[in-house]
């Protein structure tokens, strides 16, 4: 009987999920749309006051000054006082694999065993999310979707948020593979009693040696026939010839340094550091070598005890005055739900001393490069994606952070979500 009624939970909430699913996406741009007035942050570091942005057939065809005598093409939007921004892009996130932490039949976020190069994020990507469609109305319009768990997790891909399916949605195929890098040092479990200061990991040396004979073994599979064929060898392969970037997953200071290391060391090609904890310790290392870094969790607090109390709030600010290649990312507790938080955090670097307009290439430009998707969104730029959105106030802010319009590919999206429904309803409630 008792497992009667949790099955009947698990389907109710199942069934709770697909009755209130995402809006129908938007139909694809016919008509050429004119944006005048508004303040330009072009994602790229300029900025242009008073403004105008056309955009046709989903592609940007013109970024200038409203000044400018040019002919405005099909419907003109006026928004003088408001500002329009390239659409934010939340890197390493679980969106999409998970709707329901407690149903497991709604959990695709992670497959069994150690070594899953090949196991591809995109394929279980769920456009019809409520999750996802919570992220539009503050802006972050496209993510990319990270698999977790396990030594190597898998294949990760670049999407935007409004889709009928995941062959829709796809801006980049299988960008990247990513690999969580053994702990060097590990702390106690406090609710055993154990002590919580640092500890060297015992096991750390055997761990890394696994994953150095793991891709001595796929080394060799390359230099062989190939047969009988090998699929997480297969999947190996992009990193080797550059298609694929290997996102290695670390914030230690020697953990960054092995794991560069050990890139070298098996001629990959494009490295990114997540995580990044420690990574201004390391920052000639990072720059020699070219590698940038996806910064987590901006509102966490500091981990060693002799950190400075706001080292993650200035933390971006160190390397991107160092010269690193910098984007934001938001994994942990609670990082589906809080992705759409992006723009806050890109708002508390600028405010411990990044630029406003360095501070929003955090979460636009960089990360489109860093992703390999500068070519198509990131910035305001002609030829690019018509992937962008106007706000009332500052994005970044979370008190003016108020979309009046957003577009994917030209399409003029919905800003509405089942928690943009329960506000007017209550809201309705006590103002009667």
């Amino acid at each position: 009987m008792k497992n009667l009624k949790y099955k009947i939970l698990a389907f109710t909430l199942l069934f709770s999920v697909v009755l209130i699913a995402q809006q129908t996406p938007a139909p694809k741009q016919t008509t050429a749309i004119s944006i005048e007035g508004a303040t330009a942050h072009l994602g790229n570091g300029n900025v242009i006051k008073n403004s105008l942005i056309m955009f046709n057939n989903g592609k940007i065809t013109f970024v200038g000054s409203a000044m400018m005598k040019i002919a405005r093409q099909g419907n003109v939007i006026q928004a003088q006082g408001k500002h329009i921004y390239p659409g934010f892009i939340a890197p390493n996130s679980t969106l999409g694999l998970v709707e329901v932490d407690a149903v497991r039949a709604s959990d695709d976020m992670d497959e069994v065993g150690a070594m899953n190069p090949h196991i591809r994020s995109l394929i279980a990507y769920n456009t019809e999310s409520k999750v996802v469609e919570s992220m539009r109305p503050n802006g972050v319009l496209l993510g990319q979707i990270t698999p977790r768990g396990g030594r190597i997790s898998g294949t990760s891909s670049v999407v935007h948020f409004d889709a009928w399916n995941w062959e829709d949605a796809a801006i980049k195929e299988d960008d990247g593979i990513h690999l969580n890098w053994p702990n060097a040092f590990s702390r106690g479990r406090w609710w055993l009693g154990e002590p919580t200061m640092l500890k060297e990991n015992k096991d750390y040396k055997n761990e890394v040696e696994e994953l150095t004979t793991y891709f001595l073994n796929n080394k060799a599979y390359q230099a062989s026939n190939k047969s009988p064929k090998h699929l997480p060898f297969e999947a190996l392969q992009g990193l080797i010839d550059g298609s694929k970037k290997l996102y290695i997953h670390v914030d230690a200071e020697r953990g960054i340094t092995d794991a560069i290391n050990f890139a070298k060391a098996n001629n990959i090609k494009h490295v990114v550091i997540v995580g990044g904890y420690e990574a201004h310790k390391v920052t000639s290392l990072l720059k020699e070598n070219n590698i940038p870094v996806l910064l987590q969790r901006v509102h966490s607090r500091p981990k060693n005890d002799d950190d400075d109390y706001d080292l993650p709030f200035k933390l971006a600010n160190e390397l991107v005055n160092a010269g690193i290649l910098v984007g934001l990312e938001n994994s942990g507790d609670m990082e589906r739900m809080n992705a759409r938080n992006l723009p806050f955090l890109a708002g508390t670097c600028a405010a411990y001393g990044l630029d406003k307009e360095q501070a929003l290439s955090l979460i636009t430009y960089n990360t489109a490069k860093i992703l390999g998707i500068e070519d198509k969104v990131g910035s305001l730029e002609v030829g690019k994606d018509a992937t962008l959105f106007i706000s009332e106030g500052d994005a970044l802010d979370m008190r003016t952070n108020k979309l009046e319009k957003a577009y994917i590919q030209g399409r003029d999206i919905s800003l509405e979500s089942h928690q943009t429904d329960l506000y007017k309803r209550y809201s309705n409630k006590y103002k009667n």
